[in-house]
């Protein structure tokens, strides 16, 4: 959920866990049939005079920066080594799906894997991705943000090392509304009040069916105290934190802050209702800040940013946080070349590029003090206090089944029985985790 285009928006909606034996079946089925085609077109090989070429897969970058990386990074090397930038599908599933066929066949053309944060525990489970240790380990975990780390980490081992992170703030009009809100119900106040005077009023966030429900879910859980699982990631853990969370989705939904569209809203349909001026609020990532330069320049003077609302006064916010990590293929023939690798591509040169040219924040705590980034990024210092006490979603091989009974039980906003809405997620839950994670 991350303010790109989007990795992390695909999720499939509306599909209840399968029998275990279903899942296995369906899972043959699927990596079975592509598996020809896959080998046929994957990209391994020594470039000319015997020089490995590294492939790195990654979401699609339309800025170039992800391009420049690479070109620098293989230049860097002295001629060691090539990197090849290979572009994924633009969905999260189309993305996942890809990387799961041709891991599953051992393609040994996967060196360098660009990873969203809810995959490593199930790329880990499965064997598909080394862990990071020794000099390698040390110098990736150097001047990295410990959040975006635990993303990577799959039992206690960092098996993915953040490439760039994000976060949502708060998005708002000061002609509307001169102070930012702190809490969800002073926000709603504020949009009720809005409407009876016939100002714009809605607070645009996320209703849809899919992966960005769950995390404004998992962001209010964390918010009140809580989390979606147990510490050992056995079985829900869903009390009064999940119950309130619930109570603030339908407190929305029901209000006169709810966009009309808001059950089919996801962050680009967000950020064109803010630009269009029916909102006075927006939840999301920072990629709306530039667009909203660009597309509405008058709107922009009055446009600004506050920190992610917090459940009540007396306790913080936990925003839930997205981005990329970088893994090593396990069936790679390079993989001491692919981490010296990877490590060049999410150095500080190449993570400032990345946030200037493609908006995506870093995950260097240094960067966040550069003059250059703070320039580009005047909400540096907020999104790097987001960062700090973010949460991350439910470290589980499990997760996209997790996340699909979530937001198809929680969907639409509006129908929300918070006591039995979350006594059905749990049951959801329980049946997720008994799956094995793996279903493409």
């Amino acid at each position: 959920m991350d303010g790109r285009v989007h990795p992390a928006a695909g999720r499939r909606p509306g599909l209840r866990p399968r029998p275990r034996g279903q899942r296995r079946l369906r899972a043959l089925a699927v990596v079975v049939l592509p598996l020809l085609a896959s080998l046929l077109t994957s990209c391994g090989g020594e470039a000319g005079g015997g020089r490995p070429t590294l492939n790195w897969y990654n979401f699609p970058d339309d800025s170039g920066a992800l391009q420049k990386a690479a070109d620098n990074c293989s230049k860097a090397s002295g001629g060691r080594y090539t990197i090849s930038y290979h572009k994924l599908p633009r969905t999260a599933d189309g993305q996942r799906q890809q990387l799961v066929r041709r891991l599953a066949a051992e393609d040994s053309s996967l060196d360098i894997l660009g990873l969203d944060v809810t995959w490593a525990a199930e790329f880990a489970e499965a064997g598909w991705i080394r862990p990071w240790t020794g000099a390698a380990r040390r110098q990736a975990i150097a001047d990295t943000l410990q959040v975006p780390l635990r993303t990577g980490t799959w039992q206690g081992e960092l098996y993915a090392v953040p490439y760039n992170t994000n976060t949502q703030l708060l998005w708002y009009r000061d002609d509307l509304v001169p102070t930012p809100p702190k809490t969800w119900a002073e926000m709603l106040d504020m949009a009720r009040d809005l409407a009876k005077r016939g100002k714009p009023h809605y607070v645009e966030i996320q209703g849809a069916q899919y992966e960005g429900l769950t995390v404004w879910f998992n962001s209010l859980v964390a918010s009140a105290g809580g989390s979606i699982l147990t510490p050992d990631v056995s079985r829900p853990s869903l009390g009064p934190p999940a119950v309130r969370a619930a109570q603030i989705m339908r407190d929305l939904a029901t209000s006169p802050a709810a966009d009309p569209s808001l059950s089919n809203q996801m962050e680009d349909e967000n950020r064109l209702a803010m630009e269009s001026g029916s909102a006075a609020f927006e939840i999301n990532y920072p990629f709306v800040y530039p667009s909203m330069k660009m597309n509405n320049p008058t709107l922009f003077k009055n446009f600004r940013w506050a920190p992610y609302p917090r459940v009540s006064a007396d306790l913080p916010a936990h925003p839930t946080i997205g981005g990329i990590d970088l893994a090593v293929g396990a069936y790679s023939r390079h993989a001491e070349l692919a981490y010296e690798a990877a490590l060049c591509l999410r150095n500080r040169d190449n993570q400032l590029a990345a946030a200037l040219e493609g908006g995506l924040p870093p995950t260097l705590r240094s960067l966040y003090s550069d003059r250059a980034l703070i320039d580009s990024y005047p909400f540096a210092g907020v999104v790097l206090n987001a960062l700090e006490t973010a949460s991350v979603r439910p470290l589980t091989p499990a997760y996209q089944n997790v996340s699909i009974a979530t937001s198809h039980t929680l969907s639409p906003p509006s129908e929300i029985q918070p006591v039995n809405s979350i006594a059905e997620v749990r049951e959801q839950i329980t049946e997720a985790l008994e799956s094995e994670g793996l279903v493409p």
